[in-house]
């Protein structure tokens, strides 16, 4: 017996059929099962749904003022060594409310902190090390990390998330059952 015999005899028939029929759906829902899966035992759900909450407030907030307060955001940004400034305060500002609110939810949790974690690599770079803004030295990088902690671990049983997690692995229960 070949070694590709030997490996096809050792795949279940649903995963099988499944590759052969159609790898792209396959593949499709993995990715979508990895971006909404959550990895927390004990306190863990505490803890990630407290620091996605905070880390909502605060983003949502300061995201809210680029465009209350757009004028003192617009002179702020023009010190910066940016291309298009007033670009630039309605692009974080779009980040930061979006990536706040989703953070909130819980929904597609990894990809929203990967977002904000860019926008906190920006304001660190960008306002703090050039400009030496306190803020941009301090809050930025606590909320890198809490955004690093949520990419790794995602939002946590509290999430949207989690529930279509769950969702999923029901209706991949279930369809072997069907066949």
């Amino acid at each position: 017996m070949t070694r590709k015999q030997s490996e096809h005899r050792s795949e279940s028939p649903v995963v099988r059929a499944q590759t052969e029929t159609a790898p792209s759906a396959v593949r499709w829902r993995a990715f979508a099962a990895a971006v909404v899966r959550t990895r927390t035992l004990g306190t863990g759900p505490k803890l990630l749904a407290g620091a996605r909450w905070v880390s909502a407030i605060i983003f949502i907030s300061f995201g809210a003022a680029k465009f209350a307060n757009h004028g003192a955001e617009l002179a702020s940004f023009r010190h910066y060594p940016l291309p298009a400034p007033g670009f630039f305060v309605y692009l974080a500002g779009v980040v930061e409310v979006v990536g706040g609110l989703l953070l909130a939810a819980g929904l597609v949790t990894r990809l929203a902190a990967l977002a904000l974690a860019g926008d906190m690599i920006g304001a660190i770079v960008v306002s703090g090390l050039a400009r030496g803004e306190v803020i941009s030295l301090t809050l930025a990088p606590v909320l890198l990390a809490a955004m690093v902690i949520l990419i790794r671990s995602g939002g946590g049983r509290w999430s949207a998330d989690n529930r279509i997690a769950a969702y999923l692995s029901r209706v991949e229960q279930a369809r072997p059952a069907a066949r």
